[in-house]
């Protein structure tokens, strides 16, 4: 009964999700405005681009964590576009965080896989 109970609350919360991240802004791609990673396409099938904004030379790694908070990519890149491949990634929510040499988090936004 409480496994029961527990898929219900995590398909609830992923339903929730996925009907916000498939909200877009009118240009079409997954950059709201006052952000400086634009990621696209969102959601994304077999690739997802991130094109870091003028501030790429604080830029030191993009980490990029499952819906359960485990981390599933890492990359320590100051190019401003970074194409990840998403062969290896299951259908479902993801979370990415742009950070500093420091560890800081500059930036951090979510993109649905679909498959």
């Amino acid at each position: 009964m409480l496994k029961r109970l527990l898929l219900i609350v995590t398909l609830l919360t992923a339903f929730q999700l996925c009907s916000f991240a498939q909200q877009k802004p009118a240009s079409g791609l997954a950059n709201p405005p006052g952000k400086s990673v634009l990621f696209y396409p969102n959601p994304a099938y077999v690739v997802i681009n991130f094109e870091l904004g003028p501030k790429t030379d604080q830029v030191r790694s993009l980490l990029i964590f499952n819906f359960m908070g485990k981390k599933v990519y890492e990359t320590k890149s100051a190019s401003p576009k970074i194409t990840v491949n998403l062969e290896n990634f299951y259908r479902g929510i993801y979370i990415f965080q742009v950070r500093d040499i420091n560890g800081n988090i500059l930036e951090s936004g979510k993109f649905q896989v679909v498959k």
